[in-house]
């Protein structure tokens, strides 16, 4: 997927910050696209190129990085991300990120796609209905989760358990329930949604143990997380990795 990058990054007619900033993309280009991608430490053999660039673009959208996912996806989409899967990443991180925050990258993937003449809308991926999405919802909840998740939905304090009944039947029940992308994908993308967020570390830890549940092992979530640094940062990176760490403990 990822090369040294030597033109402009942009192309609207104006200046590209290749042109603007040739040292500075040099310097990035050579670390995200070269050195970060050959790292022995932050590879695995499950992180193909289309895994990767899910993960990147995963990442971009918990860390509102617009530009940079207009960019990216293309080159996702050329690393055999396909068009159901780049919209399915969009969709799932409505639960985690909200709809206010993610509806601009639902336009850029839009007009992406349209701009690569994919016709839109694409095939439907839902496979629950009004009726069944919330037992679909806590299926998936305990096959992620385990046994503990059975009658979640209607656990809790009485003033908040509605938020309980929403995660299993909108959050599991109509996004993870859906084809495109399989659970091990949806989860890896949830953990570089919450890793990107930042402030969302007790929630980062318990999908990293869903992670490790459904056979992203740590190697491969170190891996991932590594590969999403040059785009969330040192900061957000490390307390990542300290959370994968606990949640591989606690799995021993």
């Amino acid at each position: 997927m990822f090369g040294r990058r030597n033109g402009g990054l942009f192309a609207d007619g104006k200046p590209t910050l290749a042109q603007c900033d040739p040292e500075f993309i040099d310097l990035f280009s050579a670390f995200a696209y070269d050195e970060v991608v050959h790292e022995p430490g932050a590879n695995h053999p499950d992180l193909d190129d289309a895994t990767r660039s899910m993960a990147i673009l995963a990442t971009l959208i918990g860390s509102q990085a617009t530009d940079a996912y207009g960019m990216l996806l293309p080159v996702a989409l050329k690393s055999g991300v396909t068009p159901a899967q780049a919209k399915e990443i969009v969709y799932q991180a409505v639960a985690y990120c909200g709809f206010g925050r993610v509806l601009p990258f639902l336009t850029i993937t839009n007009d992406v796609l349209a701009d690569q003449g994919v016709g839109l809308p694409l095939e439907g991926r839902a496979t629950v209905t009004a009726d069944t999405r919330a037992a679909a919802g806590e299926a998936k909840q305990i096959e992620i989760f385990g046994e503990g998740m059975r009658g979640f939905a209607h656990s809790g304090p009485e003033d908040t358990r509605h938020i309980n009944k929403w995660l299993a039947d909108n959050c599991f029940g109509d996004y993870y329930t859906r084809t495109g992308l399989d659970t091990r994908h949806r989860e890896m993308i949830t953990l570089c949604y919450l890793a990107a967020q930042g402030g969302c570390e007790p929630q980062l830890t318990a999908h990293a143990k869903a992670n490790i549940a459904v056979g992203n092992d740590k190697a491969f979530l170190i891996a991932v997380v590594s590969q999403c640094m040059p785009y969330i940062g040192y900061p957000r990176t490390l307390n990542a990795l300290r959370c994968v760490k606990e949640a591989a403990a606690a799995a021993e």
